[in-house]
């Protein structure tokens, strides 16, 4: 999956695993090392980034062994960059799978509203994104075109 913040992406990754895949988040499992909201607060900016590089090197590992064991499996991040989507699109080809690329989207004001309710939540799918933050991701979102992608659109509710 693919998508901005509070497009709907673990929304609908927790539909998928209701369904019996197994879904993968770097956000719980940060959330679950650090053990707290905005887990990133909690350290420097580095090492707030090394921290979620080492948990996504061993979740593309826990994928790979999930993928050998015949599993569904649903990646429950943002995938900004069409060259990380297409990184993982090779890694699962070559293990002999089928990938499938959703996109979420909503628009500006869904989005908005959504952040806005869930950073008043706990838990790790809530770590506050404040205006500057959601800015940041607009622009710098690689949205995908021609990536064989489903798009899904969220409606406002």
């Amino acid at each position: 999956m693919c998508g901005l913040p509070g497009a709907g992406k673990t929304t609908y990754a927790m539909e998928l695993v209701q369904r019996g895949y197994v879904r993968l988040s770097i956000d719980e499992v940060v959330w679950q090392r650090l053990g707290q909201r905005d887990a990133g607060l909690a350290l420097e900016t580095e090492a707030f980034d090394r921290l979620k590089e080492e948990v996504r090197r061993e979740q593309r590992q826990e994928l790979v062994e999930l993928m050998l064991a015949g599993r569904d499996v649903v990646v429950d991040y943002s995938f900004w960059s069409r060259a990380a989507r297409d990184d993982y699109k090779a890694l699962i080809t070559n293990h002999g799978c089928r990938w499938e690329l959703v996109h979420l989207k909503a628009d500006r004001t869904t989005l908005e509203r959504r952040l806005e309710a869930r950073s008043s939540e706990e838990g790790a799918n809530s770590v506050t994104v404040n205006k500057a933050l959601f800015n940041r991701y607009l622009s710098s979102f690689e949205e995908p075109k021609g990536e064989g992608e489903q798009v899904v659109m969220q409606s406002s509710t």
